[in-house]
Formats: C-alpha cells, structure tokens, sequence
C-alpha cells in the first residue's frame, strides 16, 4: 500500500490529536499537514502497521513541539518591536449536544498539555495503552495514571462549568 494511502487512512485521527494538542482548528490543520508533508518526505518508512501508526503521531508530536518553538521566537521578537496580536472572539450557537461538546472541549483546552495529549491519545484517536506508552517513551502504568488523572481533571472541569443542563418539565396527571 502506498506511502500516502496509508497516511490518508489515519487523517482524522491524526487531527483530532493534532486539535487535542494545540487547541486551535488551523492550527491543527497545519499540524497536520506538515505531519504529512514529513511522512511523504521520510527515506525509511515503517512497514508494520503498528509501528507505522505511532511513527507518524510520533512526527506529529514533534511538529507541534517544533512548532512551539518557532513561536516563541517570533514572540519574542514580536514583544521587542512591540507588537501585539489580539485574540479573536468566535460566535457560536447550537443545540444542547453540541453546548456540551463545546463544554467539553473549552475545557479541555484549559487542562495541562500532559492531560490533554494523554486523553487525545486514548479516548480521541483511540491508541491502546502500549501504544501510547511507546509514542510517549513511559511505561505503561504510567499511561494508565496519567489517563485515569486526566479524566477526573476534565470530568471535574466540566461539572464546575456553568453549563449545566436544564430542569426537565414533568406533566401532572389530572386523573
């Protein structure tokens, strides 16, 4: 199967890890495709599936990471021309299935990267244990606190939001 083929098939996931990591859409979108862009370009590509898998959110990792450095120096350089970039302000509204995966997310977003990739790992793209570890370099009980962790911090974000569902009205039965 073809180098690109391959790549195309974990896509999604690699997004939805890439969205875990910086927390910004296009950012993401960047992410991964200069996860791409370095996967095609690599001499020794793995054969196994497994290996292949974390190999390149392994390259994903390490962009963001490369990432975060080339924005701290153009911060920094920013700050000492004095610029500043104000943040944009998103609009949005929906459905209560969506507040909540809004919910969800805003504060994931507020939870330490460490939290935030583990649970990225785990429950969004769907890496066993063993592979986390690997992509990682920890052991596996470590994945397995970091985890269970990272779900309590997040589930007690998002039951102190201020979010919360409405009161259901009940029909009275007028017998």
């Amino acid at each position: 199967m073809a180098t690109r083929t391959r790549i195309s098939n974990y896509l999604p996931r690699l997004f939805g890890y890439a969205l875990s990591l910086a927390g910004d859409r296009h950012q993401a979108e960047d992410l991964v495709q200069d996860c791409a862009l370095r996967a095609l370009s690599a001499r020794n590509v793995p054969t196994d599936e497994a290996a292949f898998r974390a190999w390149l959110f392994r390259i994903l990792r390490n962009a963001f990471f490369d990432q975060i450095r080339r924005r701290r120096t153009r911060d920094a350089h920013a700050e000492a021309e004095g610029e500043k970039n104000p943040p944009g302000a998103e609009f949005w509204q929906g459905d209560e299935r969506f507040i909540t995966a809004l919910t969800v997310k805003m504060e994931m977003t507020k939870l330490p990267r460490p939290q935030r990739e583990i649970i990225a790992l785990i429950d969004i793209v769907g890496l066993s244990y063993a592979e986390a570890a690997a992509l990682l370099d920890i052991p596996v009980g470590t994945v397995m606190s970091r985890i269970s962790r990272a779900r309590r911090a997040l589930l007690d974000a998002v039951g102190a939001s201020n979010v919360h569902e409405l009161p259901v009205k009940r029909k009275r039965n007028n017998n």
